[in-house]
């Protein structure tokens, strides 16, 4: 039998192996960190109130969003569906792997609360999200439906509008925090 298993950052004495965002419980509205800023000044060389940075090319607070800043977006439907990061991640991880089982073992949640969450979807949106076949010998397995594919794109869609949206907003509430530290 071989199982696939995805590599991960070896963990080292005093400190836990990295956790992708892949390994973020599904279902707890909980995403993994955005990356940093590469135009950001590192905390090591950040400057303090009422100082510049050396680093040619930084910009300034108040033109940069924080890299820690960002949207967590759950879509609440009339119909009492819930669509948030931990569902769309498991339907990824579904299409991915094409296995209920290997998709809550990638993202660290347990069968049962892996098929909960494709249950949940399937009864409050009104249809399948989710195809399955029958394990056993030849295997089994599952894979989006094409509703299931067009709720992903939909909630990246609006994921990726809302971030846009909400950008200047999150460079006034960065600016206003400087403004802040600088008096």
């Amino acid at each position: 039998m071989t199982r696939t298993v995805a590599a991960r950052a070896p963990a080292t004495p005093g400190r836990p192996a990295r956790r992708g965002p892949a390994d973020q419980p599904a279902g707890t509205g909980r995403t993994a960190p955005a990356a940093p800023d590469p135009a950001a000044p590192s905390p090591a060389r950040a400057a303090g109130p009422g100082q510049t940075t050396s680093r040619k090319g930084a910009r300034p607070a108040a033109e940069r969003a924080s890299a820690a800043d960002r949207l967590s977006i759950r879509i609440d439907l009339g119909s009492g569906a819930r669509v948030g990061p931990g569902k769309v991640l498991v339907l990824e991880e579904i299409a991915r792997s094409g296995s209920i089982s290997a998709a809550g073992r990638a993202l660290r949640i347990s069968y049962r609360r892996t098929w909960e969450l494709v249950e949940d979807l399937n009864r409050t949106l009104g249809r399948s999200v989710v195809d399955t076949s029958a394990g056993g010998r030849s295997g089994g397995g599952a894979r989006l439906t094409a509703f299931g594919r067009a709720v992903v794109a939909a909630y990246r869609a609006i994921e990726v509008d809302c971030a846009a949206a909400a950008h200047p907003h999150l460079l006034a509430l960065e600016a206003a925090r400087a403004a802040v530290d600088e008096d």
